[in-house]
């Protein structure tokens, strides 16, 4: 068979052809690819790892302004629940006093209003005791037929009464 007899003859012409091909394929794309995409991916990977570090010195330190806010809000409320208090205590004083002024006023009030009752009781008795000496008298006189003096018909009155 002819076509056998031409195989060793091109055989050799395809393995050098072969060969070629792939040097210089190797050539171009492993000497002068490759090194440009490999410089690629680690300028890629570098720049992840610094946005990584810098993602987490930002985190880092919103963390410590967070905190730092957290114990100034903390000091604030203190402050203000402080002055709250405060001005609770000051307003129970302002009506503590104001309750005193109007106490003092009211007791002024009272016992001048007891004088008064007192003073008109005195006047109630004593004209009651002066009605009932009249109408003793009157009555004596009536019944009796005696005429009894005032002074005796108030001390009969008084010792009744009392």
């Amino acid at each position: 068979m002819p076509q056998i007899s031409q195989l060793a003859a091109t055989y050799a012409s395809q393995v050098f052809w072969l060969l070629i091909f792939f040097g210089l394929t190797y050539f171009v794309i492993g000497r002068g690819m490759v090194p440009k995409v490999m410089d690629t991916v680690a300028k890629r990977d570098k720049q992840i790892s610094d946005d990584l570090a810098a993602a987490e010195a930002a985190r880092t330190a919103a963390d410590e302004q967070e905190e730092a806010w957290r114990k100034r809000e903390n000091e604030n409320r203190a402050r203000a629940h402080d002055l709250i208090a405060e001005a609770k205590n000051k307003a129970a004083l302002e009506t503590e006093a104001r309750l005193a002024t109007a106490q003092t006023g009211i007791d002024a009030k009272l016992e001048e209003a007891e004088a008064r009752i007192a003073d008109a009781r005195a006047k109630a008795a004593a004209e009651i005791e002066d009605v009932a000496a009249e109408a003793t008298q009157s009555i004596v006189a009536r019944i009796a037929g005696l005429n009894i003096d005032d002074a005796a018909a108030r001390n009969a009155v008084r010792k009744e009464l009392v």
